[in-house]
C-alpha cells in the first residue's frame, strides 16, 4: 500500500510540478519540500484504488536501495510497480540479460542455455520486457519456474510493446515484478525514444552482472544495448557477453559484441559462466 508521500510526489509528477529526475532532485528532494505543493491527492487516491498497480516513492522505507556510486541524476524516485518489489534490494542475486530485438533461431537458442544456467543458480533475471533477446530471457525464466524483473519504458497502465501484456501478467504471476519510473504518457517522439535509453540503465543499476546476448554496432542496426553495458561500466558491475570467434566473428547482429572485445568484457564460457554466481 501507498504512503500518503509518495501519493503526492505521484500528484506532483501527474499535475507537472515534477518534470524529470533532474529536477526532482534539484528542487523537490526532501519531504518539505513535496508537502508545500498544493496537491489535492484525492483524485489520486481515487484513480490508484481502480488499477492493478501500487506505487513507492524514494522517501518511503521500502523504496529499493541505491549505492552510492549511482550519481544523483540517474537516480529514480518514484516507481509504479506490480509484484515482489524487494526483488530490486537483492542486487547480489540479479543478472540482466540484454540484446537485439530479432535474433536468428541460433542466437535463441544460445540465450536460453545461458538463462536456463542462470536460473538453475538460483538467480533473477533482469531485462526489459522488448521485443527479442528480452522476451526470450523472460520467458524462459517463467518457463523454468525462475524469478524476473521487467523495467518498462513505458507505463504500467500502458505496457509496451503491448504484445508483451500477457507475459507481464505471467511474470508478476510466478512471483517477479514489472516495474516503471514513468507515470506520464510522452510528449514527443524524441521523449519516447529517450525513456528506452534511461530504462536501460535501470537494469544495470539493480544487478551484480550485465549480460550482452547480441547486438548490432552503433549505427548499424538495433543497438540500445550498448547502453546498458556502458552504464554497467560506469556502476562497476562485472560484464559478461556471448560470443564465439569461430562463427560469430564479422557477423552484424554481434558487432557491439566484437567491439566490446576491446574492452575485456568476459566471453561466456562453459568456465567463465561460473563467474557470475
Amino acid at each position: 500500500m501507498y504512503s500518503q508521500i509518495a501519493l503526492k510526489v505521484y500528484g506532483a509528477v501527474c499535475e507537472g510540478y515534477i518534470k524529470s529526475r533532474e529536477m526532482f532532485w534539484k528542487f523537490f528532494s526532501n519531504v518539505d519540500e513535496i508537502n508545500q505543493l498544493e496537491i489535492n491527492t484525492k483524485q489520486y487516491e481515487e484513480k490508484l484504488k481502480n488499477v492493478n498497480f501500487d506505487i513507492v516513492c524514494v522517501f518511503d522505507e521500502g523504496f529499493p536501495k541505491i549505492p552510492n556510486i549511482i550519481k544523483k541524476s540517474d537516480r529514480p524516485f518514484l516507481f509504479e510497480y506490480c509484484g515482489d518489489l524487494s526483488l530490486l534490494d537483492k542486487v547480489d542475486n540479479n543478472i540482466a540479460v540484454i540484446g537485439l530485438k530479432e535474433p536468428n533461431q541460433n542466437i535463441i537458442d544460445r540465450e536460453k542455455e545461458i538463462v536456463s544456467k542462470i536460473i538453475k543458480n538460483g538467480c533473477c533475471i533482469v531485462s526489459g520486457l522488448a521485443n527479442g533477446c528480452d522476451t526470450v530471457a523472460h520467458t524462459e525464466c517463467v518457463k523454468n519456474h525462475g524469478k524476473t524483473v521487467a523495467f518498462l519504458p513505458s507505463s504500467i497502465e500502458n505496457i509496451y510493446p503491448p504484445k508483451n501484456l500477457d507475459l507481464a501478467v505471467e511474470i508478476v504471476k510466478s512471483g517477479g515484478l514489472v516495474v516503471s519510473e514513468y507515470i506520464n504518457e510522452p510528449k514527443s517522439y524524441g521523449e519516447r525514444v529517450a525513456r528506452f535509453v534511461e530504462r536501460d540503465r535501470l537494469q544495470a543499476m539493480f544487478s551484480k552482472a550485465v549480460v550482452l546476448i547480441a547486438s548490432y554496432r552503433n549505427g548499424e542496426g538495433d543497438s540500445g544495448s550498448r547502453h546498458a553495458m556502458q552504464k554497467a561500466k560506469e556502476y562497476d558491475r562485472r560484464r559478461f557477453m556471448m560470443f564465439d570467434k569461430h562463427i560469430d566473428f564479422d557477423k552484424a547482429f554481434f558487432g557491439l559484441n566484437q567491439d566490446l572485445l576491446n574492452e575485456n568484457v568476459t566471453i561466456l564460457t562453459e568456465k567463465s559462466i561460473d563467474d557470475l554466481f
